[in-house]
């Protein structure tokens, strides 16, 4: 199924389409509208000291809902929903190493799993878009680029690790209103962290992102970097997590919120 066959759906029935494994591409651009959130799941006698460590760097996790431990419903974002099968494509983390990419993670289910659901940038371009920001990366239907940056997560028990970022290439007569409307959602990373400055926070390349694609620059254009929700992934690589469950970069969890209930002004 194509991303295009999605568009005049509701969001019950592209998730049912994930369920079925009949859709597993990305989801930005995806469900206009709504809340979209990153995953982590981890074993429950780590997870207070996950939820810690989101409280402590909410600007790259900024939480929205953590699910009953052995439970894959997200009771706040989207009761019914069911977290082992309605992302469309996830990682597996063992001792800090990517081990499987499955689409359904039904087998790998255990009674001691907790799940968090982390806010994502893709909330805040709803607001962008409808303000006519120009996005190219949705225009061109890909994933924005994700850079690892030198900034450190503040490190809560066995969690430590670099925070990531998306970048948007902005107008420059554009940049501040880009940092109000996206400061409006901090529970989708909220203002950016770097504006204009790639290398203060450690990049040096724009054309070689960890993931994703590279955009084309305008040369009135300023690279606007915002924490991202893939950092957990990049924790658990630097901490040598021993089990913990991601979705895969782009590949969201899109819930029944809408994107303007999570506004603070």
């Amino acid at each position: 199924m194509q991303k295009s066959e999605l568009q005049d759906l509701t969001i019950h029935q592209i998730r049912q389409h994930i369920r079925e494994g009949a859709y597993t591409s990305d989801t930005m651009g995806v469900a206009d509208g709504y809340v979209q959130a990153n995953l982590v799941i981890l074993p429950k006698d780590v997870a207070f000291d996950f939820l810690v460590f989101c409280q402590r760097n909410p600007k790259p996790c900024p939480l929205l809902d953590v699910t009953l431990p052995g439970s894959p419903t997200p009771e706040l974002l989207a009761p019914g929903a069911d977290l082992r099968t309605d992302v469309p494509r996830y990682r597996v983390f063992r001792q800090g190493e990517l081990v499987d990419e499955p689409t359904d993670i039904r087998s790998y289910w255990r009674d001691d799993l907790v799940a968090f659901l982390l806010g994502c940038s893709a909330t805040f371009d709803n607001a962008l878009r409808n303000a006519r920001m120009p996005l190219s990366f949705l225009e061109q239907g890909m994933v924005p680029p994700v850079f690892e940056t030198n900034v450190q997560c503040l490190p809560v028990g066995p969690f430590h690790g670099p925070i990531v970022a998306t970048m948007r290439p902005i107008p420059d007569h554009l940049v501040v209103k880009a940092v109000q409307l996206s400061g409006r959602f901090p529970s989708a990373h909220g203002t950016p962290i770097q504006v204009g400055y790639p290398e203060k926070v450690g990049v040096t390349d724009l054309s070689k992102p960890k993931y994703g694609t590279p955009l084309v620059m305008q040369p009135t254009d300023v690279p606007v970097f915002w924490a991202c929700g893939v950092t957990p992934q990049e924790v658990a690589m630097a901490s040598k997590t021993d089990w913990m469950i991601t979705h895969a970069p782009g590949h969201m969890f899109l819930s029944d919120r809408h994107y303007e209930q999570d506004a603070v002004v």
